[in-house]
């Protein structure tokens, strides 16, 4: 056991060292229940997880940056280029100079509150809700999911499609390859019903929400309960490609389709945190909102 002191202003002595942990705006404490401002005794275990807790935050907090209305759009670009695809669902083309977020927002009709709520939400790389989604605009959040269906279903994954068909030999004398496009032909099929429902039955019951219309039928928790991530039948290609495949010569199509494979399971795996994590709580309080 060891004899411990919180102090108000977050600072954590253990009773054999004289020095101070500096821990203002992090755990005060609360995390272990821990007296404010008195001495108590906790065990080496609850020590062991302060500390390690303590140690992550500020981990998180020092490597993540927080991007601000201020910031030019250009350094968010050039500092992060995978949120080249955000700016494109959210309707923002390039060329926009040396302009800040905010403006650059403001000329293309874009919430910069939501916009920057996705963006910083995916730097952080986070699974924890995120504060303050009362003040998201749900269309505009709504309107950034559809068009990243519309970029999955209409561009990446035919593309994906044409490249495989282009890099494996689909005679019928080959059955891995074959069998390789039967898999990603099932995968694509899956991810297309499941943004078809949300586009179709999810979207139009929150269109319905925002004028007013209250569903007994139906509510973003039966969304929420069954949007599982489609990633079973992908992890099971990018095995049979990896595994089973034979060596052919030259083999740098395959490597960059299966380059593109895993950067697609990453980009949808993004695009479902953004649906649990911010639209399914911005939903939740609307509804509260029509209680």
């Amino acid at each position: 056991m060891i004899l411990c002191r919180i102090f108000r202003d977050g600072r954590f002595k253990k009773s054999w060292r004289e020095n101070f942990f500096p821990l203002s705006l992090l755990y005060r404490g609360a995390v272990l229940n821990i007296p404010i401002n008195r001495y108590c005794v906790l065990s080496v275990k609850q020590v062991n997880l302060l500390l390690k807790t303590i140690m992550s935050t500020i981990i998180a907090m020092c490597g993540t940056k927080t991007y601000k209305p201020t910031d030019k759009m250009s350094d968010l670009i050039c500092e992060n280029y995978a949120l080249l695809q955000v700016l494109s669902r959210f309707g923002v083309p390039l060329g926009f100079g040396d302009k800040s977020v905010r403006e650059v927002c403001e000329m293309n009709g874009v919430d910069c509150t939501t916009f920057l709520a996705v963006v910083n939400f995916l730097t952080e790389d986070s699974n924890r809700i995120q504060d303050h989604v009362t003040a998201l605009s749900v269309p505009a959040l709504m309107s950034y999911l559809q068009q990243a269906h519309s970029y999955f279903l209409d561009f990446q994954l035919p593309a994906i499609r044409k490249k495989l068909i282009e890099a494996i030999d689909c005679s019928t004398r080959n059955e891995v390859a074959f069998l390789i496009l039967q898999f990603y032909d099932d995968y694509v099929a899956e991810v297309r019903k499941h943004m078809e429902y949300e586009n179709e039955k999810v979207f139009t019951y929150v269109r319905g929400l925002l004028n007013g219309e209250r569903s007994t039928q139906y509510n973003i928790g039966v969304f929420a309960r069954h949007h599982n991530q489609i990633n079973a039948k992908l992890t099971e290609l990018k095995n049979i490609i990896i595994k089973y495949y034979p060596a052919n010569g030259d083999n740098q199509l395959l490597n960059a389709t299966l380059f593109d494979i895993f950067s697609c399971e990453e980009d949808l795996a993004s695009h479902n945190r953004v649906e649990d994590y911010l639209f399914v709580p911005a939903i939740m309080e609307l509804e509260k909102g029509e209680l």
